[in-house]
């Protein structure tokens, strides 16, 4: 499943499920472009990291998604440096309160960084994949783009509207290309509970209950809702992308994927 020549593009890429898809992408191959909100020290680690995975090229970019106007310029810095032929959207925020209780700006930042800026970048870039006869996107929703949770509502009204997104761009460029190109394919990964920096400090806290046990204090904190008690890493979100990079998926477009250990079959 070589990458090599390609060139992958991840927003929010500097930690987390958008670091481990970058990883997981330079391991096969792929020029690297980061991009997020982060200090120095944050980026240069993300670029170790990547580079040490197998990456040819590695380059990052700092850059607010709720400015569409910046991100036009963010893509055409990105493009000035070669084409774009994997596009993640993944950048995201999150705020909990109750819909009498949020605040709107967060409503209009949430909103803007976790969909806007996803039909930007799309906008931007599917021309040129579809010109070349190839290209995958692959944009970060959420179990919570298929079913909803209290105090999320900006967040769960977002990743819902990433899948109405997703299905749409993919409908507007399926026949492009061929199945020796490689297609032009558009589809969403769905994570459940995912093991990032962001949330151990939840994690943390029912290990403590559980005497240290870490699998114990995971799987209590998950079994209200993800049957499986197990999160998923970073890096096999990572690889779900990788596939859907290769050419053996140049038929399927346009789908949500949960890895969520059953918790959208329920």
């Amino acid at each position: 499943m070589s990458l090599k020549g390609k060139r992958a593009f991840i927003t929010g890429s500097f930690q987390g499920i958008g670091l481990g898809m970058a990883t997981a992408l330079a391991r096969e191959g792929a020029e690297i472009v980061l991009h997020g909100l982060a200090d120095s020290e944050t980026i240069k680690r993300a670029e170790a990291i990547v580079s040490s995975a197998g990456a040819p090229k590695v380059e990052s970019h700092v850059s607010d998604l709720r400015d569409s106007t910046a991100t036009e310029a963010l893509v055409a810095a990105v493009l000035a440096n070669g084409p774009v032929d994997i596009l993640c959207n993944n950048a995201g925020i999150q705020h909990t309160a109750l819909i009498a209780q949020m605040p709107r700006e967060k409503w209009n930042d949430i909103i803007a960084i976790n969909l806007s800026s996803y039909f930007d970048t799309m906008r931007l870039l599917l021309p040129q994949m579809q010109e070349r006869g190839f290209g995958r996107v692959i944009n970060t929703s959420s179990v919570h783009g298929l079913v909803a949770s209290i105090a999320k509502a900006p967040y769960v009204a977002a990743k819902h509207g990433v899948i109405g997104l997703t299905k749409t761009a993919a409908l507007e460029y399926a026949s492009s290309g061929t199945r020796e190109s490689g297609g032009v394919t558009v589809n969403a990964i769905c994570p459940g509970w995912v093991e990032t920096s962001l949330i151990e400090p939840q994690i943390q806290a029912r290990v403590d209950i559980f005497n240290g046990d870490r699998a114990a204090g995971i799987a209590d904190l998950l079994s209200e809702k993800q049957p499986s008690r197990r999160m998923s890493t970073p890096e096999e979100i990572g690889a779900v992308v990788v596939f859907l990079c290769s050419q053996a998926a140049h038929n399927i477009t346009g789908v949500s994927i949960p890895v969520d250990g059953g918790w959208t079959a329920q």
